[in-house]
């Protein structure tokens, strides 16, 4: 989760899918002793099991807690990275501006959201609403971003997506036995996700900043957000259990830094479309680690309707193909997020 997810956005990326979600290629070389596809499946599961993680840590913490420390874990990562590379950080005071904005759109809100629903939610349905966030960022892009024109077929995803949200919710019974609060916080994450990926897409393109020095900058943005609002709305527990305290540790260091770190390598090697497949794994894997793991029960409508909701997402990303003489196509670049958004992902971290 997304999710979720961190790039750099380029000229032209593409809204998210937390999951964040995520991201473009540039700036970050990572290690080539793995297959990409190798790669790809290792980042799969971790974003996959981000939501089994959530659900664990908030059995010892409170949700802010353990937004914070999947925040600290995943930045010191990063920072880590940083030193490493010999990257620096973003300058002027208007990239920090807009980065502090981001932080709190596809990072801090978000990851709280998340925490905060899975108290009365299954982490299988927390994943599934994960998958939403392509929908939102369609549906918003439309209205935002005026290079973005709607097609049947995208137009024909957007529908279907959200039939399958209706179908996973099982509307026609009453929405029975389902917390609303909860999924609505769910729904409301990946909504954050979308509006953040828009946002980044418009206000931090060619800022000369590495993909890296961003995405570090987000995080640790992020982290002092939550540092401030933790304290304020929840207390030092009296005891620390040591599996919560691993899932918080996992979240944040794997989650949210090494997943990012990932995730670059992947979109530099096979390119953005490919790597945003990533996105329609995480549902799988989310449910299949909350079935399996943590005993959730499913009811027929959850897979058929997050199949219904991959299917209505994976529409929503198809670009036409027309080329004019005067109007050449523009690449965009796809993210896979994460909270992604994402997708983080891009700018932002891990959707998931």
């Amino acid at each position: 989760m997304s999710p979720a997810a961190p790039t750099s956005p380029s000229p032209r990326p593409s809204p998210p899918s937390p999951s964040s979600a995520p991201p473009l290629a540039g700036g970050i070389r990572a290690p080539r002793l793995l297959d990409w596809r190798v790669r790809f499946g290792v980042l799969a599961l971790i974003w996959g099991f981000s939501f089994l993680f959530i659900k664990v840590g908030t059995e010892g913490f409170a949700p802010f807690q353990v937004t914070f420390g999947r925040l600290l874990f995943g930045t010191a990562v990063l920072a880590v990275a940083l030193v490493v590379k010999r990257d620096r950080l973003p300058r002027g005071a208007r990239v920090w501006g807009h980065l502090t904005v981001a932080a709190l759109l596809l990072n801090a809100l978000p990851f709280s959201l998340f925490a905060y629903a899975e108290l009365t939610i299954p982490s299988t349905l927390a994943g599934i609403c994960n998958a939403t966030t392509p929908l939102w960022g369609m549906l918003l892009s439309l209205v935002a971003l005026s290079e973005d024109r709607p097609t049947r077929v995208r137009a024909a995803g957007l529908g279907l997506g959200f039939m399958g949200v209706l179908t996973v919710l099982g509307a026609w019974q009453g929405f029975s036995g389902l917390d609303v609060t909860g999924t609505a916080m769910a729904l409301l994450a990946s909504f954050s996700y979308a509006v953040g990926w828009i946002y980044v897409r418009r206000t931090l393109s060619g800022t000369g900043s590495s993909n890296l020095s961003l995405a570090g900058s987000q995080v640790g943005l992020a982290t002092l957000q939550l540092a401030v609002v933790t304290p304020l709305f929840t207390s030092v527990p009296e005891s620390v259990e040591i599996l919560p305290l691993l899932a918080v540790i996992a979240l944040g260091a794997l989650g949210t830094g090494y997943a990012m770190l990932l995730q670059y390598g992947v979109v530099e090697e096979v390119g953005p479309t490919t790597a945003a497949m990533v996105t329609y794994f995480i549902p799988v894997i989310a449910t299949t680690a909350g079935v399996a793991l943590l005993d959730e029960q499913l009811s027929w409508n959850t897979p058929v309707g997050a199949v219904v909701v991959l299917a209505g997402a994976a529409l929503t990303q198809t670009r036409t193909s027309r080329r004019t003489p005067t109007n050449p196509p523009v690449r965009r670049e796809e993210s896979a997020d994460a909270d992604a958004t994402p997708r983080d992902r891009p700018t932002a971290t891990a959707r998931v």
